[in-house]
């Protein structure tokens, strides 16, 4: 059986690439960082316009119709361009909140546990919740991704939240970070074949290839695992896919700044700012401890 994407799946995948590199490149970027601004509602809009929410919303609902795979791919891409904005909360609110497909309206989620909600200020509307809620600003280590404390709150965690939302959710969210764990492979392959020392690439020392070597075999098998786990929608091997993607993102991004040495840790760089998102991320739909217990419980069900 063959499990390559198909010729659609790879246009598809390239589209977004191209779009994103267009509209939000590192210039973008930057200065997201630099006004604070993380949701620019003209892009949002582009994105709607792109059938990036309504990807896997019917046809016969003004959606494109497709699945999880093709989700994957283009969270993947989102992933690669640190892409901030409640993406994957919005796009699950396709057809369920009015203007989300479309990219008219802003959604977020009660995704980090414990009341705290990303970008709600910006929002305009929280998934699963009747009405906007209010909350305090708290400090994130993300600069883009700004948090919320709600309080009293009340979480919307009932049968129909878990088996609608948080699988797909952490699918996607894991989709995000195999795209950003791949990225910081290529700048520090980049930075490696740049920078000199003794009259030579930092690149041709043995130890500087084989931090390379293993980031990448890190971020291939977390990409591995999350297209698996959006062929079978499976929940458990969704859970493994968000531990091996988490896992990636964060220890890729670390990786990635002792490869730039004490460049890394400059504000002008950028893999700091893979490694505060990748961190953010780890916590959102489902976390590294809730992730172990569902796979345990699936394990100690299978032993005989």
């Amino acid at each position: 059986m063959d499990f390559q994407p198909t010729e659609d799946q790879r246009d598809l995948k390239a589209g977004v690439r191209d779009l994103l590199a267009g509209r939000y490149g590192r210039e973008a970027l930057r200065a997201s960082v630099d006004t604070g601004v993380c949701v620019d509602r003209g892009l949002w809009r582009e994105l709607g316009e792109a059938g990036f929410f309504a990807l896997r919303l019917p046809e016969a609902d003004g959606g494109v119709g497709l699945g999880l795979a093709e989700a994957v791919l283009v969270f993947e891409e989102a992933g690669r361009a640190l892409l901030p904005g409640p993406l994957v909360a919005t796009h699950l609110a396709a057809g369920v909140v009015p203007g989300a497909a479309a990219g008219t309206a802003v959604v977020t989620a009660f995704d980090l546990g414990g009341g705290l909600v990303s970008h709600l200020g910006e929002a305009d509307a929280v998934l699963g919740a009747p009405e906007l809620p209010s909350g305090s600003r708290v400090r994130s280590a993300d600069p883009l991704t700004p948090l919320h404390r709600v309080s009293p709150y009340v979480p919307p965690y009932d049968s129909s939240y878990l088996s609608s939302y948080v699988s797909p959710g952490a699918l996607l969210t894991a989709a995000l970070q195999v795209g950003s764990a791949g990225r910081t492979v290529e700048l520090a392959v980049r930075y490696a074949g740049e920078r000199e020392q003794f009259g030579q690439p930092i690149g041709a020392f043995q130890a500087v290839k084989h931090l390379c070597a293993r980031m990448l075999v890190r971020a291939e098998v977390a990409r591995t695992a999350v297209y698996a786990a959006a062929v079978t929608a499976d929940d458990t091997e969704i859970a493994a896919a968000k531990l091996l993607a988490d896992e990636a993102a964060v220890t890729n991004a670390r990786d990635c700044l002792q490869v730039h040495g004490g460049m890394g840790f400059t504000w002008e760089a950028d893999v700091h700012l893979h490694l505060k998102r990748a961190w953010v991320r780890a916590e959102q739909w489902r976390t590294a401890a809730e992730s172990e217990e569902l796979l345990a419980a699936e394990l100690l069900e299978a032993a005989p």
